[in-house]
């Protein structure tokens, strides 16, 4: 994307922040929703309503609790990525949303001291 364009979706890069687990996959009418379990170490990063992105790809997190999130894929989705290829308790790549990384280091260095306003 060229620097003068609209923003129209998620910010992730492709660098694996963490590993999860597939919980759970339910579907729902067209659609699929996933319930994946993280390290709480991830937890800063996730959300409710943020972007994570799930083996590579760019999702919402739909609902967040513990160390456990929910994502609901849409039929396109599903039928154009490997998300459909998952079953419960296999291992996916996690990355979380690039903004909040920055937010949640930026606190850190606040808290710190190092950051002046």
């Amino acid at each position: 994307m060229r620097a003068d364009g609209r923003v129209g979706g998620h910010f992730v890069q492709g660098h694996v922040d963490g590993a999860g687990m597939i919980d759970e996959i339910r579907p729902d009418g067209d659609s699929q929703w996933l319930t994946v379990s993280f390290d709480r170490s991830l937890s800063p990063y996730l959300i409710r309503k943020g972007s994570v992105a799930v083996d590579g790809v760019s999702l919402t997190v739909a609902g967040l609790g513990g160390n456990v999130f929910d994502v609901m894929i849409i039929p396109f989705t599903w039928a154009n990525t490997t998300l459909s290829l998952l079953k419960v308790r296999d291992r996916v790549n996690i990355e979380c949303d690039m903004i909040g990384k920055y937010v949640a280091r930026a606190v850190a260095l606040s808290e710190e001291g190092k950051l002046k306003a």
